[in-house]
């Protein structure tokens, strides 16, 4: 498989490790360096991107991509404002475009039992939701994209209107379900959803012990599109199925 890498960074050079491990080879490397390197690329000479750069160059590595028929994986955060957008352009372009906010397996586990429990839960008002994640100093964005998932399969089943990102007690209403965004040094990736009522507390925690979760299961996720030839706008409940 002929990988595309545009990102490197920590996750970027972990993903080259693991793909270059399953016998698959580096087309190019994109950072914010050697853009230059888009003019020499297309459907033709690549198989697949993936994308784990910076909030600020996600939408327009991703039109890059969909632009040169090159399907793509992106695991960047902090750009959704512009999901809905990137779709539709993928689809105006015939092209293949996967999101997640995160590759675990574990993780995606952790969404679906995340859901489970917020639909148990939601018929006991009693009990006061939150979502609380940490990451490592160097994460630019907040609330994390997987807490933002975290929090959106809670919303499909409890009686709230939005989440909101807080950082004291006055930033949300009883309506609304806080997200805490911990930024410390050399950490890894924690999400911790908790139910407390005045009785007794209730929670769920997903640690991540490095970023070879991450990367593994980016690179499975590029074999897939590519052996399956999958096209359009795909999801990780589009690959588990």
């Amino acid at each position: 498989m002929r990988i595309l890498l545009i990102g490197y960074g920590k996750m970027g050079k972990t993903i080259e490790q693991i793909a270059l491990q399953r016998n698959h080879s580096m087309v190019a490397r994109i950072d914010q360096d050697n853009a230059d390197v888009w003019e020499t690329l297309n459907g033709d000479s690549v198989d697949v991107a993936i994308e784990f750069s910076q909030p600020d160059a996600a939408v327009a590595n991703i039109r890059h991509c969909l632009r040169r028929g090159i399907p793509i994986v992106s695991g960047t955060t902090g750009w959704l404002a512009h999901r809905e957008e990137i779709e539709t352009f993928c689809r105006e372009q015939g092209g293949t475009f996967f999101y997640a906010s995160n590759f675990s397996i574990g993780v995606n586990l952790f969404f679906r039992l995340n859901a489970q429990l917020a639909k148990l839960i939601g018929d006991y008002p009693q009990y006061q939701a939150s979502v609380e994640e940490t990451h490592h100093t160097e994460k630019l964005d907040a609330p994390s994209g997987t807490a933002i998932t975290i929090a959106e399969g809670m919303l499909e089943h409890l009686p709230l209107t939005n989440w909101v990102l807080q950082e004291t007690e006055q930033d949300r209403s009883a309506a609304q379900l806080p997200i805490q965004a911990k930024r410390e040094p050399d950490v890894p990736g924690t999400h911790l959803v908790r139910y407390q009522s005045a009785e007794d507390t209730i929670e769920i925690k997903h640690t991540a012990h490095s970023r070879k979760g991450f990367a593994l299961g980016a690179v499975v996720v590029a074999e897939w599109i590519v052996q399956q030839q999958k096209s359009g706008v795909l999801t990780m409940n589009d690959f588990l199925k």
